[in-house]
């Protein structure tokens, strides 16, 4: 079992950029796919990334690509989500989710783990 306790969120104005990070309990982090995933008022659960358990392979949502980056740190147990030229759209509180399956996973019931989220606010 593993817990998960994303931080980072906070109000930031539209182009600014914001480093979200996700600590990981446990010894067994590097057997994690890790992801992040989003939700906005009144909308579903959206993917955002995620990243293999050896940090080979990454992958994003066409709407953040290019402008996020994910990325993981075993020897800290955390995962990491920077995010740049943030827009309003962005709003959304980010939880991170923790999953053994290897493959680069999109939908949020494929992961077992979550955190209780963090909230991101972009203003215009």
């Amino acid at each position: 079992q593993v817990q998960l306790v994303e931080s980072g969120g906070r109000l930031v104005q539209a182009g600014g950029s914001l480093r979200l990070s996700c600590a990981a309990s446990g010894r067994t982090f590097s057997s994690y796919t890790m992801g992040w995933f989003r939700q906005a008022p009144g909308k579903e659960r959206e993917f955002v990334a995620a990243i293999s358990r050896s940090e080979g392979s990454t992958y994003y949502a066409d709407s953040v690509k290019a402008r996020f980056t994910i990325a993981r740190d075993n020897a800290k147990n955390t995962v990491y989500l920077q995010m740049n030229s943030l827009k309003p759209e962005d709003t959304a509180v980010y939880y991170c989710a923790a999953t053994r399956r290897g493959a680069m996973l999109t939908r949020s019931f494929e992961y077992t783990y979550w955190g209780q989220g963090t909230q991101v606010t972009v203003s215009s």
